[in-house]
């Protein structure tokens, strides 16, 4: 039986469509979203799901991946073709992971989401989802207007000095409101992949807590060695999502230390980099994130994987991922109390200087190691607030955590009323308070 119904809510909402075939699942999509103020329009036929694409404009799209008439990957997949611009969520099961790939590849998928769904987390996805909607739109707008303006400048006569002044004027602000939209895009990139990473902190068998290690080492990395903050948010980044390919494989695989894997198990272990760039081909914009992935068991000295590259060769960002997810494999497989450990995992990383590891990222290890800077988060000056005493407007110095490993909130996150509502509901769960740092 066909199901469509709409969750009423006001024109300025945001716009969803969501394909599902269970009647029930429909429902109660439904009622997450009237609750919450999205507009959605809802549907249990695909053929139905995509004549209303075709005459209405959706900011997202939601689909379940198992259909008897069409599958969510194929389904997602024309509407990327109707509507490139339209975000696109797959809800899908744990025993779904090998559709879900096909689909990140094939239909471009911005998020999936793992049934059975937390509404938090869905509502969240969806909102997400729209504001990149909204920045792309805008971002077209302000890219044609700067044409439309190029184009009349360039008809302005010599004489006209005054009026080509002005002109000029106009189009440095119009460029400014683009770098602006486009700063904070590069913000939502971090947030999708500080969301892969929940996802991989969520599995019991892959420890999210080294993870988040390893990335906060890349980032004090790449500072030391001077980089760019594009390039050391690249290279934390790269750290968060080392291990996300394994997410594709049996867990019998990863569920043990490579060194205890059969020569078998291994081959298949190590080739979870090129996994992971297969799932992020389509998020272009995270390209270098997937070079760095892709090359990290590269070794200085050439006889590493999978390319063989040597010195030079192998991306920097490559190099530094390959140092600080080492230095933490040494970290967290030793003996002892924490400066043995500590000791013990630099010296493991000395010993191959120059062979496995490019020597100036293992120097540069040893100097932060030396001014007891690893995985210090440098956040400048902050607060230290309750609950009680955060003000909408106030900004989040340090990214905040559940118990769990889970993000709650990106650093730089500017408070709202509903976020600190939001806070101090989680924190009636919690055994003790949260403690925010808030910028100055």
């Amino acid at each position: 039986m066909e199901f469509a119904e709409q969750a009423t809510t006001s024109t300025e909402a945001i716009r969803v469509l969501c394909l599902d075939d269970e009647t029930n699942v429909i429902r109660s999509l439904n009622r997450l979203f009237r609750q919450n103020g999205i507009h959605a329009e809802l549907c249990s036929d695909p053929q139905q799901a995509l004549a209303l694409v075709r005459d209405s404009s959706f900011e997202v799209v939601i689909s379940d991946m198992r259909m008897p008439e069409m599958d969510g990957a194929t389904f997602l997949h024309e509407v990327k073709r109707i509507c490139p611009d339209t975000q696109r969520i797959l809800l899908t099961g744990y025993s779904d992971l090998a559709s879900t790939i096909k689909a990140i590849n094939e239909s471009g998928i911005h998020a999936y989401i793992q049934k059975p769904w937390d509404n938090d987390i869905l509502v969240h996805a969806v909102r997400e989802c729209s504001e990149k909607y909204r920045l792309k739109i805008v971002n077209k707008k302000l890219s044609e207007e700067i044409v439309q303006k190029n184009a009349k400048l360039t008809e302005l006569n010599e004489n006209l000095e005054g009026l080509v002044q002005k002109r000029t004027m106009q189009i440095r602000k119009v460029l400014s409101q683009l770098e602006q939209a486009n700063q904070k895009e590069r913000k939502e990139h971090r947030a999708t992949v500080e969301l892969l990473y929940n996802f991989l902190n969520a599995n019991p068998f892959i420890d999210g807590k080294k993870a988040k290690s390893i990335a906060k080492l890349c980032k004090i990395l790449a500072k030391e060695l001077e980089l760019s903050n594009e390039l050391a948010e690249t290279a934390m980044m790269s750290g968060y999502l080392a291990e996300v390919g394994l997410l594709a494989m049996d867990p019998e695989i990863y569920r043990s230390p490579p060194r205890k894997l059969s020569d078998a198990q291994k081959k298949i272990y190590y080739t979870h980099p090129s996994i992971a760039q297969l799932m992020l081909m389509p998020a272009q914009h995270l390209s270098d994130v997937s070079e760095a992935i892709y090359h990290q068991f590269e070794k200085f000295n050439g006889q590493g994987i999978p390319k063989g590259l040597k010195g030079k060769e192998i991306p920097l960002g490559s190099q530094i991922l390959a140092v600080a997810r080492d230095y933490y494999d040494n970290l967290y497989s030793a003996n002892g109390s924490d400066k043995e450990k500590a000791d013990l995992a630099l010296d493991l990383i000395r010993t191959y200087r120059g062979s496995f590891y490019c020597p100036e990222v293992v120097d540069v290890l040893e100097k932060v190691s030396n001014n007891n800077e690893l995985g210090q988060e440098q956040v400048g000056s902050v607060d230290i607030l309750t609950t009680e005493k955060l003000k909408a407007g106030m900004i989040l110095g340090l990214a905040l955590h559940s118990n769990q490993g889970i993000l709650l909130l990106p650093k730089g996150h500017v408070f709202t009323d509903k976020s600190i509502d939001k806070l101090k509901q989680l924190e009636t769960l919690r055994p003790i308070p949260f403690r925010i740092m808030v910028k100055r």
